[in-house]
């Protein structure tokens, strides 16, 4: 049942009073509206940077290199080359890999040509399981199959740079034959990168073809340059970066405690990495604001404590008519709560406006703003800070009502 009594009672005494009500509620509000817009803030460059990440967040990738050490009668400095026998036994002895997709680079300096139209592009040889590595939106056509790898087909999948050079205008690649380094393919698809910054725009000038097309047209027969990895769902990435590197060590003969033979970037590791960071801002963000709120309830509960002194005489006579401890306490604690409440809830509807705010520009404009994306509050935050609020009004007129509790009705009454 609600007391209209004890409403009267706090609307008066903050009317009363009301430029030290607000100067002390403005350290909560203050508090509440720094953590909205920290982790908000926080929020967005966590967004931008990740979305950086236009790959598997799980993938492994895996290079060779030169070994160090001598190992088994041979000599170091040798170089590796990783084969088409070594993805076979990878996939047949690790269960803990959910996919393989070995890679392939066409080198040298050659054009790319197509009737008159003539220029230099990055040509890769891939297999149809790249795309769950690095996703890729097909935006015509196809993207290369197991059927172009089996029958080593002379087909390619190009880029947005690829077709605004050679196809400029309406012209409709599909179907079309262009020359790669003197041997004619059909282009069977368009594709667009997904991602942002510069990647995005080196892969636009990429051209795709079937990993065993580029190994027998380019004399790379049975040559790997590269291996992308992903494993089975909840499966560590390092479990397989580890294992993988180890058959490959036995495989080619490389000394096991050869740690440059073979070179490696784990994206799960440096995802986890990100993650921590800003794990680390979020608690800043956190230790920052509840500073902030900590001394704002100091404030309120001194404003409390100079409320009990000022009804010191009001509290004795409520007492001596009948009023109980709890009614004492309840009224004084109900003020404060009404006080940071009310200034907390206006701190959390200001900085999740600006936020909006912001968010809303960004997406209307499409404005990039380097490694900061898109800004967020969720319902958690919101909430939490909700709690936050009853449970420190609460805390800051604890004190004060105890004190006012304990008012002995006769010395209160002589007071003055």
């Amino acid at each position: 049942m609600i007391d209209i009594d004890k409403w009267t009672e706090i609307y008066n005494t903050v009317k009363r009073h009301k430029l030290r009500t607000a100067l002390t509620a403005f350290g909560v509000f203050w508090g509440i509206f720094m953590l909205v817009v920290l982790l908000g803030a926080g929020k967005g460059l966590e967004n931008g940077i990740t979305s950086e990440f236009n790959i598997a967040k799980n993938a492994v990738f895996i290079w060779t290199q030169r070994t160090s050490v001598p190992y088994m009668g041979l000599k170091a400095g040798r170089f590796i080359q990783m084969t088409n026998d070594d993805v076979a036994a990878i996939k047949s002895n690790i269960a803990e890999v959910g996919v393989v997709a070995p890679s392939n680079q066409l080198r040298g300096d050659f054009a790319v040509n197509y009737k008159d139209k003539s220029s230099a592009f990055t040509v890769n040889g891939e297999t149809p399981e790249m795309l769950s590595v690095k996703p890729m939106k097909v935006t015509t056509g196809r993207f290369v199959n197991s059927i172009d790898l089996r029958e080593k087909r002379k087909v390619a999948v190009v880029g947005p740079r690829v077709l605004e050079v050679l196809f400029p205008g309406e012209e409709q690649p599909i179907g079309k034959y262009i020359s790669i380094k003197g041997s004619y393919f059909q282009v069977v698809g368009t594709f667009e990168p997904v991602g942002k910054g510069e990647d995005i725009v080196e892969d636009s000038k990429v051209i795709f073809i079937p990993q065993t097309t580029l190994q027998q047209t380019y004399n790379a027969v049975n040559k790997v340059d590269f291996m992308a990895l992903v494993p089975k769902p909840g499966v560590p990435a390092v479990v397989i970066e580890d294992k993988v590197k180890a058959l490959l060590m036995e495989r080619h003969n490389v000394a096991p405690e050869d740690l440059k033979a073979f070179g490696s970037a784990n994206v799960e590791k440096e995802f986890q990495d990100v993650q921590g960071l800003f794990a680390g801002i979020a608690g800043f963000s956190w230790l920052v604001s509840i500073g902030t709120i900590l001394a704002g309830i100091i404030g309120v509960g001194n404003i409390m404590l100079i409320v009990v002194k000022e009804r010191t005489k009001e509290i004795g006579v409520r007492k001596a008519l009948g009023a109980t401890p709890w009614s004492i306490i309840s009224l004084i604690i109900q003020e404060s709560i009404v006080i940071t409440g009310m200034a907390g809830y206006v701190g959390l509807l200001t900085g999740t406006g600006i936020i909006a705010l912001i968010e809303y520009f960004m997406r209307k404009f499409d404005v990039q703003a380097g490694f900061f994306g898109i800004p967020e509050v969720n319902l958690g935050i919101a909430v939490t800070a909700t709690v936050l609020l009853v449970f420190t009004g609460a805390l800051a007129g604890l004190i004060p009502a105890t004190k006012a509790a304990r008012v002995n009705p006769v010395v209160a009454l002589r007071d003055e």
